[in-house]
């Protein structure tokens, strides 16, 4: 294994460290904890509190600021945060407005972030949640019961962020993020797996011809092993996928995430965006708005993952608010 890094078990630390060291006009760290938050505090407004296991980045700490979360929980690699953790970040985000968690469907985080808002309700905190389910390649899997939650989050940040930032209460923030997960759809696949430094090894093999299509964002192998094609090919496995959902229709608007899984060239994200543009434009969906990068990553995986929003006027305004955090700027 060839890993950057110092201590399997100071990984965690010193990239929350390092965050910190590099963007201190956004975010502070709790002491003692793995818990981001905003440097500025966030009061007068509802908070938003995300967060999962680490190797995601730059989810979720990249997107603590202006517009999108308040406070975001690292747990260790691919492992979801405690109780205890989620707790301190609720509190500590906490603006006197109510808190709102956003937690991708993995068992772990769901039960581990309701405890916290247990807690959190009996000292007067009022905190509401959604569950981000947006992965259309399973309907459960090992870590999860239904869907499980990968890059749509991003678009779930970033609309009910931008409706908090503009002083909505609590019930209409978890309304917009309700709507944005009901018309929200993802599917990724691999190239290369993911080594966790822990383990050591990557967590699934493949041969040099062939590719995993319908991977999670924990190193999860996918529901189909085939050869390697071209990724105008790929593209429409996933695109057919993400369409057959019935809720994209010609005469639609939507947004447009191709999300880096970690460890692919800005080129070939390019170059699988312009085939998707091509295929939505020649069904009669209208991209609005695109997103090409690393948002929702799984460490070093080679791979790419399509996310499809759609939208309407309020999504649209919501989305094109002005955003100032770490991994996403938007004026």
């Amino acid at each position: 294994m060839k890993k950057l890094i110092n201590q399997v078990d100071n990984v965690v630390d010193e990239m929350l460290e390092g965050m910190v060291a590099a963007y201190p006009q956004y975010v502070k760290r709790l002491p003692g904890l793995e818990v981001l938050v905003r440097a500025g505090g966030s009061d007068g407004k509802v908070a938003l509190v995300s967060g999962g296991g680490s190797g995601h980045e730059p989810a979720h700490g990249g997107f603590v600021g202006k517009g999108m979360l308040d406070g975001a929980v690292a747990g260790a690699v691919f492992t979801s945060p405690t109780p205890d953790q989620v707790y301190e970040a609720i509190k500590a985000a906490n603006g006197g407005k109510g808190v709102l968690l956003v937690i991708k469907n993995y068992t772990g985080d769901v039960m581990n972030f309701e405890m916290a808002a247990d807690m959190a309700a009996d000292d007067g905190i009022e905190v509401q949640q959604v569950v981000v389910a947006d992965d259309v390649a399973v309907e459960n899997s090992t870590w999860t019961t239904g869907r499980r939650g990968i890059a749509g989050t991003i678009f779930v940040h970033k609309l009910a962020g931008a409706c908090a930032e503009a002083g909505g209460d609590l019930n209409e923030v978890k309304r917009i993020a309700e709507k944005v997960i009901a018309n929200v759809r993802s599917m990724g696949m691999a190239v290369d797996a993911c080594t966790v430094p822990a383990a050591g090894k990557p967590s699934f093999d493949l041969a040099e011809d062939e590719i995993e299509i319908g991977i999670g964002i924990h190193g999860e192998p996918g529901v189909n092993r085939e050869k390697i094609s071209t990724v105008n090919d790929i593209s429409d496995k996933l695109l057919d996928k993400i369409l057959a959902e019935g809720i994209y229709n010609s005469g639609d608007e939507v947004a447009v995430l191709v999300n880096g899984m970690g460890g692919t060239p800005l080129m070939e994200l390019f170059v699988a965006n312009k085939h998707v543009n091509e295929v939505l434009n020649g069904k009669g969906i209208k991209v609005f708005k695109t997103i090409v990068g690393n948002y929702m990553t799984s460490l070093d995986m080679e791979g790419f993952s399509i996310t499809l929003l759609k939208v309407d006027d309020e999504m649209k305004k919501l989305l094109n608010a002005p955003a100032d955090t770490p991994a996403f700027v938007q004026v």
